[in-house]
């Protein structure tokens, strides 16, 4: 997917420098494509919505997890935003099993989010923690970078089991 983007909108600057004629028709399509790249760079950053699929970065036994509904705002889920989630793919010998529907709290998103001293955060992925219904995480450890922001969420206790606080 990012190898399709990269060349569809490196082709559409070399067009575009390359030379600009009396073609109406290598002009339209110019258009179309900076258009479609556009569209393509507005959807790679966007909320964690119904459908979205997301990697589990614990040891619960998951591997990626589809998003039925984001409990909390109209749009979807951001940093920290508890989701329900349905199991896609899973370890043979893990807790969670596939087609289990669990919760999960969202530690890494795509979609940045800005902080109190103006900067913003975002991460190359969309990643979830695995949690009961009380909040509780399933897992015993947690992989990869975990935003402080969950601190506000409280979410102190996989704050606790992060390897790394970004």
């Amino acid at each position: 997917m990012a190898g399709f983007f990269a060349s569809k909108c490196s082709r559409v600057g070399r067009s575009l420098l390359g030379g600009l004629g009396n073609n109406l028709s290598a002009s339209v399509s110019t258009q179309h494509e900076m258009t479609h790249c556009n569209f393509l760079s507005q959807q790679l950053r966007t909320f964690i919505q119904m459908r979205t699929v997301l990697k589990v970065v614990d040891n619960s036994g998951a591997k990626k997890v589809m998003c039925i509904q984001a409990l909390k705002g109209k749009k979807g889920a951001r940093l920290g935003d508890t989701i329900i989630a349905s199991v896609k793919e899973a370890y043979p010998n893990g807790k969670v099993k596939k087609g289990k529907v669990v919760y999960g709290v969202v530690v890494r998103a795509a979609m940045q989010k800005g902080r109190c001293d103006g900067s913003e955060v975002k991460f190359d992925d969309n990643a979830v923690v695995l949690v009961d219904k009380q909040g509780q995480p399933i897992g015993t450890r947690v992989f990869g970078p975990v935003p402080h922001e969950l601190r506000q969420k409280k979410h102190v206790k996989i704050l606790s089991l992060a390897g790394h606080i970004a």
